[in-house]
């Protein structure tokens, strides 16, 4: 087993890579090259030009393994990217028309020149593309050229995979490759957070766009979130028979962005009250010491969520630590603390109809099954979407059949963490 621990800025790409199909095994370079011949087809005519070079893209889903909704507060996270990826075929054209594509979405096609951002893009593909174009914009650089654009993807939308970062990098990198800018990986991250937070119009952290751009487990504190601390830890569960997975209970997370964003704004109202910006800079002695205050100013809840966030942000340390030493029963422990923590102090297992509670539903059955021996959290930004468990290989088909009987069928997801984050691939 490869308990290598590797510290640190220098494994962090400095451009998006360019990998060629070879590197991959022999089934993963097949299944690879089928999707994206199937991808090409689907580009739209070129209204009779020569067909220009096409161009290939891969963009990484993400699994939060510890830091629940402390990256938005400066705090500290672990996480990786996932075998389950968005691709995209691209071909360049030569006005600033971005043309999109996309199995279960209804064609797009949005001018770059544009770069404003529009009320009616909201929580849409186009007001991604747009805000990319309009990071670039700020930073003072022409625009790149428009393109046409096919996607697949394997990241299930409200998955808590974080669909919407691997779009956002996959688009990056496509902007990166066609206006030759050579923006490395976590800048592309900071300027789809910028893309999400000001033009889709969800409050989100930076942890998802992170892990997509820069692959395989990371450490990420953000205690300057312009300047984030990255480590890259190499493990590997399977080495200790544990299959690391994701339950999808049938809920999703579309129309719950105000859910989300009453998170961090909480948070930041008792980081006010404690005189500071983010709830990194105050301690469990400064919530104690204001406790009245805080509950009669900011609420019950407030106090709880910023209780799990001086808790929680200290957990993915520990965790890296525990990979470190290789002490796999004190990582498992830490994961169902910050589990409960979520459950209890953050609470965001559940939302609206309170007959219709499926991710405390898993969680129970989870507990139940797996005991000391695995472990289960919320996983992601929650309130609908999916759990994460740890599940002995000897207990997997049973932990399967459980759960498909409450969940249905293929509610289960296996994930393997993938070595490398978004990338262009030659063919």
């Amino acid at each position: 087993m490869d308990k290598e621990y590797m510290s640190n800025i220098h494994t962090r790409p400095q451009k998006i890579p360019l990998l060629t199909i070879a590197e991959l095994s022999k089934n993963e370079a097949n299944r690879l090259a089928a999707r994206f011949a199937r991808l090409a087809s689907k580009l739209p005519p070129t209204e009779g030009s020569v067909p220009q070079e096409l161009h290939y893209y891969s963009s990484p889903g993400r699994t939060e393994l510890g830091g629940n909704h402390t990256d938005h507060n400066n705090g500290c996270v672990l996480a990786a990217s996932v075998d389950l990826d968005m691709l995209a075929v691209v071909r360049a054209r030569n006005d600033s028309i971005v043309t999109l594509t996309s199995s279960g979405y209804a064609p797009l096609s949005l001018d770059m020149a544009d770069t404003g951002a529009r009320q009616d893009e909201r929580g849409s593909p186009a007001a991604i593309i747009r805000g990319l174009a309009g990071w670039l914009s700020r930073k003072g650089v022409s625009l790149p050229k428009g393109f046409d654009i096919a996607v697949d993807s394997e990241v299930p939308s409200g998955s808590g995979l974080s669909s919407s970062a691997a779009f956002e990098l996959l688009i990056a990198a496509i902007f990166d490759d066609i206006g030759n800018y050579g923006f490395s990986p976590v800048e592309w991250a900071i300027a789809g957070q910028f893309a999400e937070n000001e033009y889709f119009g969800k409050p989100c952290g930076l942890m998802d766009q992170l892990a997509c751009a820069v692959g395989g487990i990371v450490s990420i504190d953000f205690a300057e979130p312009q300047r984030p601390k990255i480590e890259t830890v190499s493990y590997d569960f399977a080495a200790h028979d544990l299959v690391l997975a994701i339950v999808n209970t049938g809920s999703n997370h579309e129309d719950l962005t105000r859910e989300y964003a009453s998170i961090p704004q909480e948070m930041k109202s008792v980081a006010a009250l404690c005189e500071a910006r983010t709830l990194d800079r105050v301690t469990k002695s400064d919530l104690l010491a204001r406790t009245p205050e805080i509950r009669a100013r900011c609420g019950d809840r407030a106090f709880l969520r910023a209780w799990h966030f001086v808790h929680e942000t200290r957990r993915p340390g520990q965790m890296q630590r525990a990979l470190a030493r290789d002490d796999i029963a004190a990582y498992l422990s830490l994961v169902r603390e910050s589990g409960r923590s979520s459950w209890m102090y953050l609470q965001n297992i559940q939302a609206g109809d309170p007959r219709r509670q499926s991710l405390a539903l898993a969680l129970a059955l989870s507990e139940d099954l797996l005991g000391d021996e695995g472990a289960w959290r919320v996983h992601g930004g929650g309130f609908a979407g999916t759990v994460q468990v740890y599940i002995p290989k000897s207990k997997f088909h049973e932990f399967l059949e459980r759960m498909e009987t409450v969940f249905g069928q293929d509610s289960v997801r296996r994930l393997n963490i993938r070595p490398y984050g978004v990338c262009r691939f030659l063919m």
